[in-house]
């Protein structure tokens, strides 16, 4: 077996949209594989938004990339050399040594797939991170119930479709927001009661228009406009997920004004962010009701694809620029 492999490096922190010249493809030697060390090649890789945020020098949930060294990120891969008992040659693991081909490590450092009847890469989609954060976010967070109007920002995405699903079969009223026709078209496949494209008129007078009633959850995937449309339509005791905010990663044109943030106080609107690994002691909870869900064909899943580990930076910016329908991976 080599002794090196391929990974991406992070160049240069960026200013902005990340261009290519922050990244840097470079060979790395593989560590001995100790004893109770694993040796893992990957078969999938998983670009997500909040990547971005680690590519800056600021505190945050998680330490930012250090400039030269390995990026990181979550993977799908096949043990290939085992000293550990826990694991053996063949078996399917998923962990976070992403933006590379190969990588040796510590076993406590990888996961086993549970046993499903699923393709590989779907532990990183709806039944990895995504799916987990889609789940955690609108039945944890937001205590979404059956019955509920629920509004979700960038529902064409991987966290947003998942949130669609899950709630059409928890029995919501979902309403998504996604760029372009055939984006709202198949948000509309997957159960959503009205789709609206932010590209064609602004996101506030739609949202009015498909649910006059007011919304009762806000799973936030943008910020900027759909944040303060949501303020605008939230009726009373309205609840917010705060996922994330791409319109601000990059910078560029200032942020919103929050116009109707004193909404807040009159219709006691609970807002509140998270963290995926905040709920980590109920990934059994996950697994057995996304699992059910996807056996039975109430959650599907859709991917955009890139080949190769040399397409990964452009598959990670193409997040930015409205360039994947569903969960964006790279498959080596």
């Amino acid at each position: 077996m080599s002794s090196t492999t391929r990974a991406w490096h992070l160049a240069s922190r960026p200013d902005g949209m990340p261009t290519n010249a922050n990244f840097e493809l470079k060979e790395i030697a593989l560590s001995e594989l100790a004893e109770g060390w694993i040796r893992v090649e990957n078969r999938w890789l998983s670009v997500d938004p909040y990547m971005r945020g680690r590519m800056n020098d600021v505190r945050s949930y998680v330490p930012p990339f250090e400039v030269g060294a390995p990026l990181e990120g979550g993977a799908v891969g096949t043990v290939v050399e085992s000293r550990s008992p826990d694991f053996k040659e063949g078996d399917i693991v998923f962990h976070m040594f992403g933006w590379r081909e190969a990588v040796t490590a510590p076993a406590e450092k990888f996961n086993k797939v549970p046993p499903l009847e699923v393709e590989p890469h779907h532990w990183l989609g709806n039944l990895g991170l995504t799916g987990g954060t889609a789940y955690f976010g609108l039945l944890h967070v937001a205590a979404a119930k059956e019955g509920d109007t629920v509004f979700v920002s960038a529902a064409a995405g991987g966290v947003g479709s998942a949130v669609v699903q899950i709630a059409k079969a928890k029995g919501m009223t979902v309403i998504g927001s996604a760029g372009g026709a055939d984006k709202c078209a198949w948000v509309r496949e997957l159960g959503a009661d009205a789709a609206i494209d932010y590209k064609a008129e602004p996101v506030m007078p739609a949202l009015m228009r498909a649910a006059p009633k007011g919304i009762d959850v806000y799973f936030d995937n943008v910020g900027g406009d759909h944040l303060d449309a949501a303020f605008a339509a939230a009726r009373n005791n309205a609840r917010f997920a705060i996922c994330g905010m791409i319109d601000s990663y990059n910078g560029g044109a200032p942020p919103h004004a929050f116009r109707y943030i004193m909404r807040v106080i009159a219709a006691r609107i609970a807002v509140k962010g998270f963290i995926y690994t905040d709920y980590l002691p109920l990934m059994g909870e996950f697994y057995r009701d996304m699992g059910q869900w996807v056996a039975n064909g109430a959650v599907k899943s859709r991917e955009t694809i890139r080949d190769g580990l040399d397409a990964t930076p452009d598959a990670f910016l193409d997040l930015f620029r409205g360039g994947n329908m569903g969960k964006m991976l790279v498959r080596l």
